[in-house]
């Protein structure tokens, strides 16, 4: 065979093994081939947000985009599916199992509890609708500050087949009779459809929610159609709220942290080095080299708690000392050698510290 023709045939050989292996799920989710499937699942919520089509609708790649990323997650985050992808790629996955048929709006809206203003047809319909459940979820600091995911169980009611028909569907309509020659009598009187009967049986199912770095005390979460069940309509939604548990060494204010430190009164004359446990066992480091006195405040800068909306926008922790003072009491001798060495006269200033002198 000619140079030429070898050449080509190379290069059809290499766009064959290109197109039979399909996508690289891997590189769509921006993640390591030994990602775990927590972070399969943080970096596909992550993306998901950003390439959903109602946030791009300048964007006609959005939803390629958007299916890709839904792609990647259903067979990444399936041990079965995700083997045989590492073994053959999308081709041996699609043969073998089929996959695709996740909707990926559905999964983004119902598994992770995210609501956009479109892809709601649902929503525009005038339905009947059942009640939301509103549950409060206590979680650490700790936890709003690395990110945790939980799986909740949920009992709820759902709707299944029975036998014979029930009246559905009940309305007040206006029904006119005639009564004679130009008479006519209008009246309203409810009127009923012959619906399946159906009865309520009581189902458990896993959610997973994601406490996301950054989140703020009161924040909501919604998962729609986990709520209570409406015969003729659709089930309402349940709705998370996050609420932070106190904590034993930091209260939050915003994005920063503030904590308090109790120093000797050795330690606020001389200086000292310290190091402050983290919210994820990092410790800050401090170091004073001079006097401290009670109620001095330090910060450290980006040692708060991460943005929500950036994680790479972080607080402030600021410092509080406070001084403990030697409850016993001095002989002659040393209160002369503390006078010699403080060398401070008397100052005895009496003033009126309400009014801020």
């Amino acid at each position: 065979m000619a140079p030429g023709w070898t050449c080509v045939a190379a290069l059809l050989i290499i766009l064959v093994i290109s197109c039979e292996a399909g996508r690289d799920f891997y590189k769509i989710l921006g993640v390591p081939r030994d990602a775990s499937v927590n972070q399969i699942k943080k970096a596909y919520r992550r993306l998901a947000k950003e390439y959903h089509p109602d946030k791009n609708k300048d964007d006609p790649h959005a939803e390629d985009k958007f299916k890709d990323l839904g792609a990647a997650y259903e067979v990444l985050v399936d041990d079965e599916k995700r083997q045989k992808y590492d073994r053959c790629g999308e081709e041996c996955v699609a043969k073998e199992d089929g996959f695709g048929g996740m909707d990926p709006f559905a999964s983004f809206f119902g598994d992770f509890g995210f609501g956009f203003g479109g892809g709601g047809g649902s929503r525009e319909r005038e339905v009947p609708r059942g009640g939301d459940v509103t549950m409060d979820m206590h979680v650490t600091l700790e936890e709003l500050y690395v990110g945790n995911f939980v799986e909740m169980v949920r009992n709820k009611p759902v709707m299944r087949a029975a036998s014979g028909t029930r009246r559905c569907n009940c309305r007040q309509e206006m029904v006119t009779r005639q009564l004679g020659p130009g008479r006519f009598q209008m009246t309203q009187q409810q009127v009923c459809d012959e619906c399946p009967n159906v009865k309520l049986v009581n189902e458990e199912r896993t959610l997973e929610f994601e406490i996301e770095p950054g989140m703020v005390d009161g924040q909501e979460h919604r998962f729609v159609g986990e709520g209570e069940p409406h015969i003729d309509g659709d089930p309402g939604d349940l709705i998370i709220r996050i609420k932070t548990q106190p904590h034993s060494r930091f209260e939050r204010r915003g994005d920063d942290l503030y904590t308090n430190v109790t120093l000797s009164l050795q330690e606020a004359l001389l200086g000292f080095q310290l190091d402050i446990p983290h919210l994820d066992n990092h410790n800050v480091h401090i170091v004073r080299e001079k006097p401290t006195w009670p109620g001095a405040r330090i910060r450290k800068k980006g040692e708060g708690m991460p943005n929500y909306d950036n994680n790479n926008l972080v607080g402030t922790l600021y410092i509080t000392f406070d001084v403990e003072f030697p409850k016993s009491e001095f002989t002659p001798e040393e209160r002369e050698e503390l006078k010699k060495i403080l060398k401070q006269e008397s100052i005895g200033k009496v003033y009126n510290g309400l009014r801020g002198y």
